[in-house]
């Protein structure tokens, strides 16, 4: 219901409404002729987010839990429903996260040499085209298994080039196991299993492509049993970013896909929990 007035106002908002909407359709119009006329230069190389047309959308993000598997096995975080809509007309929940690596998170420059904090990470660096190294098979015979050199080599031999600008994710299928043991895969003797980037995959990346960032389904870049962090302290270092536990990559073409990795912005932040989304 809706008392005189109440209707005059809602009036003049649906005028004003279609001024703005004609106003922008204009502008719009003018923006997209300007970009038609723009030369599009043979050489350019650079990812442009305007040449990414969306047809599906993916979250590569896991939910976090209390129960969250951690790098440690002990728990990181607890939450509480402090403020409550039935007592207080609202909800407010309290958290407690005593570790920034928690569920799907990135990892910036900073958290292993004294390069960029998460915040300071260019946001146009946290998006890119997707290349997807599957070595699910692989993963399924070794739980340590690596990616190495030939699996890029091989990646690019069948899908063309790993593009200017890219994100590299291993898709090793751990992500299903994430509410399992297998997923930290400890043993008797305080060791892990899982798989991760090796050393000399990571230092092509760096040598012969322009890669932005690197992906895992698993606990961490470096591989289960590793004990000195090589991958770390290569990637890292070099002003690359990380992110670890990611979901869904099994959903997605081997290439095609654009990533948006929402790394967080809290000032000095080693990392922390994140929303990464794909574009198809």
């Amino acid at each position: 219901m809706c008392v005189p007035m109440c209707q005059k106002k809602m009036a003049e908002i649906a005028l004003n409404r279609r001024n703005f909407l004609k106003a922008v359709g204009g502008a719009a119009a003018a923006a997209t002729a300007s970009m038609m006329a723009a030369p599009v230069m043979a050489d350019e190389k650079m990812f442009s987010p305007m040449n990414v047309r969306i047809n599906k959308v993916v979250d590569l993000t896991h939910t976090i839990t209390t129960d969250f598997p951690t790098y440690s096995g002990k728990p990181y975080y607890t939450t509480d429903l402090a403020i409550t809509l039935a007592k207080d007309g609202y909800n407010v929940r309290s958290y407690n996260i005593n570790d920034e690596h928690l569920g799907t998170h990135m990892d910036a420059p900073f958290h292993f040499s004294d390069k960029a904090t998460a915040d300071e990470i260019p946001v146009e660096n946290l998006i890119g085209p997707l290349a997807i190294i599957d070595i699910i098979d692989k993963a399924s015979k070794d739980p340590d298994a690596l990616v190495t050199p030939d699996d890029l080599k091989r990646y690019e031999r069948r899908w063309g080039r790993i593009p200017f600008g890219a994100i590299v994710a291993m898709n090793s299928g751990w992500d299903a196991l994430v509410a399992t043991p297998k997923f930290r895969g400890a043993d008797d003797k305080g060791g892990m299993h899982f798989p991760g980037f090796g050393l000399e995959a990571v230092k092509w990346l760096l040598e012969m492509r322009n890669v932005k960032g690197i992906m895992v389904d698993t606990l961490s870049l470096d591989y289960g049993p590793s004990s000195k962090f090589d991958v770390h302290y290569t990637w890292l270092p070099a002003g690359r970013w990380g992110m670890e536990n990611v979901a869904n990559l099994s959903k997605l073409p081997a290439r095609g896909a654009t990533v948006i990795a929402g790394g967080p912005k809290y000032k000095g932040a080693t990392g922390g929990p994140s929303r990464v989304i794909a574009l198809i």
